[in-house]
């Protein structure tokens, strides 16, 4: 069965459109920043391949299967609505897979369930999303298994590049690669026609402060992280109530990370302005062994009983406490997928200046890292959970703010679609 449908030029951007009809090399290589549109194009290119070339059967793979559904799943079943193809295919959402109406089908699967991946035999292509997340093991164990009778048998690979000490670094990058087999593509957000102006300028703003992660994850180029998780701050001296009126739309927000015996309770007072792109700290205390009823009376001998507070969402009980000690317009914290990266990422994106005073949180910049990969040397993309109290309780009331205005957060989306 054949379906007539149209596309123009226009749906592409013209970096990738040389690769739309390359089928001949096994190995294709797409990577570079968030919002560049290599996944966006994978897609593309699997989804018109698929239609030319019946029963063909391709495996999209991540490193962990629960993550597939929201992501690169999500993407082909977007991408087959935005051509009129959804109701045209059969889409399996419990099982993750699509099968077309000529018999090809694209089956996604985890590579942390290795037994589920043999009883998949007959594959014809191979789409690895972050292929960085793999081991070196099963990548190799994924292209044994492209060995299928049909005609031009391609893995397709996409990441964002972190560290050099990588295998993919070492495979395609530290002394070339075989351009008889393999294509390497590079690109940036710069390379993207489709992207909003909103997220070209957070992008923008990243570079000027937080360099090393805008070379990683705007510009893709292989770098180290800095030891430290913040370098986008400095001390000053300043009267808060002078820098709410000196930007229009700069305001007071509060946040709060309750801890008890081992950790303190965090408590953290700052001024956020968006067009500014720039927050200052302005009061703070950290104590051990609060009880909710102490911790409200602190907050409200400072003189912020009034204030829109936001607490760690998982502390449910000790919300409402604070709320029973005249703390009633405390408020729980917007949590997402992945929330502490993500709102690591979003603080990244301002100019933090911190007041001379707030000597706790101090501190914590200057000791909040990332975890140190015991291989190589190398500082990896997670950061160690200790020296973080302050810093969570500015996390929540940033992140909870701006959501709650209704602003568009723009992140490094490592799953971006564009």
């Amino acid at each position: 069965m054949s379906i007539k449908f149209k596309i123009t030029k226009r749906c592409f951007n013209e970096v990738y459109y040389s690769q739309l009809r390359n089928y001949e090399k096994r190995y294709n290589v797409f990577y570079g920043g968030a919002g560049s549109g290599k996944s966006h194009f994978v897609v593309q290119k699997m989804i018109l391949k698929l239609l030319k070339f019946p029963n063909r059967k391709c495996l999209v793979v991540r490193k962990v299967q629960s993550s597939i559904r929201d992501s690169i799943f999500a993407l082909f079943k977007s991408m087959l609505g935005d051509w009129g193809l959804y109701d045209e295919c059969t889409i399996n959402k419990t099982d993750l897979s699509i099968v077309f109406p000529n018999n090809s089908q694209i089956i996604f699967k985890g590579t942390d369930d290795p037994e589920k991946l043999k009883s998949i035999a007959d594959i014809s292509d191979i789409v690895c999303e972050e292929v960085t997340e793999l081991e070196m093991d099963d990548f190799d164990q994924l292209d044994l298994r492209l060995r299928s009778r049909e005609p031009h048998l391609q893995i397709h690979c996409m990441f964002n590049p972190v560290s050099k000490s990588s295998w993919v670094y070492k495979r395609w990058f530290e002394n070339g690669y075989n351009e008889e087999n393999t294509v390497v593509l590079h690109t940036t957000y710069k390379d993207n026609k489709f992207l909003p102006a909103s997220y070209i300028n957070t992008l923008n703003e990243m570079a000027k402060n937080n360099p090393i992660y805008h070379a990683i994850y705007a510009l893709g180029e292989f770098a180290t992280l800095d030891k430290l998780v913040y370098t986008n701050w400095k001390e000053d001296f300043f009267d808060y109530r002078e820098v709410i009126k000196l930007y229009d739309d700069a305001k007071a927000i509060f946040g709060i990370d309750f801890g008890y015996v081992n950790d303190p309770t965090a408590f953290i007072a700052a001024i956020i302005s968006e067009k500014q792109k720039t927050l200052w700290i302005f009061d703070e205390f950290f104590q051990k062994g609060l009880l909710n009823n102490e911790i409200a009376k602190s907050i409200i001998d400072k003189g912020y009983g009034k204030e829109i507070i936001t607490c760690d969402s998982a502390e449910a009980k000790s919300i409402a406490e604070l709320k029973k000690h005249g703390l009633n317009r405390t408020r729980p914290a917007i949590k997402g997928k992945d929330s502490i990266m993500q709102g690591i990422q979003l603080l990244q994106q301002y100019r933090i200046i911190v007041h001379g005073d707030c000597t706790q949180i101090k501190e914590e910049f200057k000791n909040y890292t990332w975890v140190k990969d015991k291989k190589t040397g190398e500082y990896i993309n997670r950061p160690v959970d200790k020296n973080n109290h302050g810093l969570d309780a500015l996390r929540y009331a940033v992140q909870t703010d701006l959501k709650m205005q209704g602003t568009t957060v723009r992140l490094f989306d490592r799953n971006s679609l564009f």
